[in-house]
C-alpha cells in the first residue's frame, strides 16, 4: 500500500517537472530612435438635422492623418522598425537605453524596464541587417 502511494507520488512529481514551461529567453537591443509615422486616416462625419429631413447629402466630414509611434530597435544582427499594437494607449520607450525583447510568431514583445515582468506587444514593420555587420561580411568575402 505504501509502495503504491509512493509510486503515484513520484509519477505526479515527474509529470509536473516535465510539463513545467521554461521562461522565455530575451535578446538585448538598443532603442535608437522614435518617429511619428503615418498609420492611416481618421474621418469624422456628422449629418445635419436639416440634411436628414430634406434628404440632402449635407454631411460635414473632417479627415485627418493618424500618427503612430515607430521605434528603431537595434539587435545583435538586425535593425527592427516596430509599432505598438495598442495604438490607443501606447507606452513610451526610453530612446537610447537598452531593452530586452523576444519574437514569438509574428509579434515582438518588449520587456517592461521598471518591473521586468510586463511585456508590451509590438508589430514589426520592417527588418534590415545591421549595416556595420554587412560591411564586415563583405570584407570577409573579398579576402
Amino acid at each position: 500500500m505504501k509502495a503504491g502511494l509512493m509510486v503515484i507520488g513520484l509519477i505526479l512529481v515527474a509529470a509536473t517537472v516535465t510539463l513545467a514551461k521554461d521562461p522565455p529567453s530575451y535578446d538585448k537591443g538598443v532603442l535608437l530612435s522614435m518617429d511619428a509615422s503615418s498609420c492611416g486616416m481618421a474621418e469624422k462625419g456628422s449629418k445635419t438635422v436639416t440634411g436628414e429631413i430634406l434628404g440632402t447629402d449635407g454631411e460635414h466630414k473632417n479627415t485627418e492623418e493618424v500618427l503612430c509611434q515607430e521605434y528603431v530597435l537595434q539587435g545583435d544582427r538586425i535593425v527592427y522598425h516596430i509599432r505598438p499594437v495598442d495604438t490607443k494607449h501606447p507606452e513610451l520607450l526610453p530612446v537610447g537605453d537598452s531593452v530586452q525583447y523576444r519574437i514569438h510568431k509574428d509579434k515582438m514583445y518588449v520587456l517592461d524596464r521598471e518591473g521586468n515582468t510586463k511585456e508590451r506587444e509590438y508589430t514589426v514593420t520592417s527588418m534590415k541587417v545591421r549595416p556595420d555587420l554587412k560591411d564586415v561580411k563583405d570584407a570577409k568575402n573579398t579576402q
